[in-house]
């Protein structure tokens, strides 16, 4: 059997030469299952910084597999560059990257599996304005919305910066969405995302890794570590083997109607482990994938 590929794990911002803490178990996982694994600066590779932030990298290693914090999908692609110039190449590529990780991108295969959306770009401190966005909203049926940037949401303020009780009330849609443009700063991934509102049962949200689009690990949601879903995947299939990602992750909710409905689509090597799910069986399905 051939070696697993090398992992790329973020170090620890203030001791380079040591994982961060937060991967400490998945990078003894992936040295448990016969890989190498290697260390990324992630702070330079957010501010761009590039060669500093692959500078402890051997040339030569091939294909490398990246497990680690978020990295904007611009960011990204000069990530995979400055990697083939050292003779590395990441498992999953800069337009597969953007596409499972921000929501534009996967919509329109998942579109009969989860909420009705909308988008517009926007810079970082630009929200558009109310007549924009009433005009954007017009496609969604009335009634309750969320919005967001094409990565994530303000859930945590809920009734602030995420939650719009009526999409036809443009001036609380507006209000919204400048709380959600002010709170996410700098870090505001694309634009502005704003999604029809379905209620679920609370019974909690699944998340669901796919390998080379087939199902490899259910668990739930980090944000409901308790919970023990049992989601239907067979309307989601079809769509993941559609997107073509070879590692990617869907978030699940079970509709009050009992239909599952896909919350959320997301790059896996960025994609949170939940508690309860031990770093050996995801990084040990990864090690054993090519």
């Amino acid at each position: 059997m051939a070696d697993p590929i090398p992992f790329l794990f973020p170090g620890d911002p203030l001791r380079p030469r040591r994982v961060d803490g937060f991967f400490a178990d998945e990078h003894a996982a992936a040295l448990k299952a016969g890989a190498e694994a290697f260390l990324v600066d992630h702070d330079a590779l957010v501010r761009g910084d590039l060669r500093e932030a692959v500078r402890g990298l051997p040339r030569g290693l091939g294909p490398v597999r990246y497990r680690g914090w978020m990295v904007p999908a611009a960011r990204y692609a000069e990530f995979a560059r400055v990697l083939a110039e050292r003779g590395c190449r990441p498992a999953v590529s800069a337009e597969d990257y953007r596409r499972a990780h921000e929501l534009p991108g996967w919509y329109a295969l998942f579109e009969a599996v989860t909420p009705r959306s909308v988008w517009c770009e926007a810079d970082p401190g630009c929200a558009p304005d109310p007549g924009e966005l009433a005009e954007l909203v017009r496609p969604l049926r009335p009634g309750p919305g969320i919005v967001k940037d094409y990565v994530k949401s303000r859930k945590h303020e809920w009734a602030q910066a995420c939650f719009v009780p009526d999409l036809a009330d443009t001036g609380a849609l507006h209000r919204t969405v400048v709380e959600l443009v002010r709170l996410q700063q700098e870090d505001l991934a694309g634009g502005v995302v704003v999604r029809e509102f379905e209620e679920f049962d609370g019974a909690g949200e699944a998340r669901v890794w796919w390998i080379d689009g087939e199902p490899a690990l259910v668990g739930p949601h980090p944000d409901t570590p308790g919970a023990a879903p049992d989601p239907d995947l067979d309307p989601v299939r079809p769509a993941v083997a559609a997107l073509g990602h070879p590692f990617v992750t869907t978030d699940l909710a079970r509709r009050s109607d009992g239909a599952w409905r896909v919350v959320e689509v997301g790059d896996g090597q960025v994609s949170g482990r939940p508690d309860g799910v031990a770093p050996e069986r995801l990084i040990g399905l990864l090690a054993g994938a090519r």
